[in-house]
């Protein structure tokens, strides 16, 4: 009797959790399932108010997107862009991540509290100072402007030492005995062995650069290196209001690239995260 009564509370329990996790997911696709709806929804029909179903099913919208908006451009750019800046990250931050995390010097301490207290700074505090810099080099509306403020990035360097210090010490005094110094570790233990946590924080970095429209207008004065964001607002007018149709058109193939590489890389996303999450020194 006991038995069958703890069976029927952890089933009440478990279907409760699934519920709610069923709601939360409900709250959560709801505003991609409103997008979706209005990109492929008549001009004159987005605000009639059927958000269940696709009436009035049209291609207006994207065929206004791609006549009115250098789309292969903005993705060219956005792809030339997060692509270099994630190279950057990986030869600087990995680097680090692992001398924070393995080698004993002076000072280390003091980078880990520095980079710490990076990752408090949002970057629009600095979006001014690192502006004026650029400008003396003469790099305003270029992709290096785009590019290196963000090569050098606190919260990878922290994740990545939060992996590196859950591969066992073993692996290092291994290398070490055999003779290997800390390049050659660096390169053919460390690197083979953070793929999860380098996937993760490259998916992080790729989504936060390729939704960026802050630090790309506040750099570039036209569309030579403009990225994909700048797509969305072009159907925005200040007088006459939003243009919702082509907008969220121009959203959904803003995003489409984003649900494309998640599903591709959403198991070493979950490995990485859950290799970083459990360490703290």
């Amino acid at each position: 009797m006991t038995q069958s009564i703890d069976t029927t509370r952890a089933r009440l329990a478990a279907g409760g959790t699934h519920l709610a996790l069923a709601t939360g997911a409900v709250f959560m696709l709801l505003p991609f399932w409103l997008m979706l709806r209005t990109s492929f929804t008549a001009p004159d029909q987005v605000f009639a108010g059927n958000i269940l179903a696709l009436s009035d099913f049209s291609l207006e919208n994207y065929r206004r997107v791609f006549a009115e908006v250098p789309l292969l451009r903005y993705y060219l750019n956005g792809i030339f862009v997060v692509t270099a800046i994630f190279v950057g990250q990986v030869i600087v931050c990995v680097p680090a991540a692992y001398a924070l995390s393995r080698l004993r010097f002076s000072g280390r301490e003091v980078g880990l509290w520095l980079v710490l207290a990076a990752m408090m700074v949002p970057y629009h505090a600095t979006a001014i100072p690192i502006y004026v810099l650029l400008s003396r080099f003469g790099m305003i509306n270029t992709h290096g402007a785009l590019i290196l403020p963000f090569i050098g990035s606190a919260f990878s360097v922290f994740l990545l030492r939060q992996f590196f210090l859950s591969i066992p010490q073993s692996v290092f005094e291994s290398a070490r005995l055999d003779g290997a110094s800390s390049l050659r570790t660096l390169m053919h233990i460390v690197f083979p062995m953070a793929r999860p946590a380098i996937v993760t924080f490259g998916i992080l970095s790729f989504v936060s650069h390729w939704n960026d429209y802050f630090w790309p207008s506040f750099v570039l004065r036209n569309d030579f290196a403009a990225t994909v964001p700048f797509g969305i607002v072009k159907f925005l007018d200040q007088e006459l209001g939003a243009d919702y149709g082509p907008q969220m058109a121009a959203a959904t193939l803003t995003v489409l690239p984003l649900l494309v590489g998640f599903l591709i890389a959403q198991r070493q996303l979950i490995a990485g995260i859950a290799m970083t999450s459990g360490q703290v020194d």
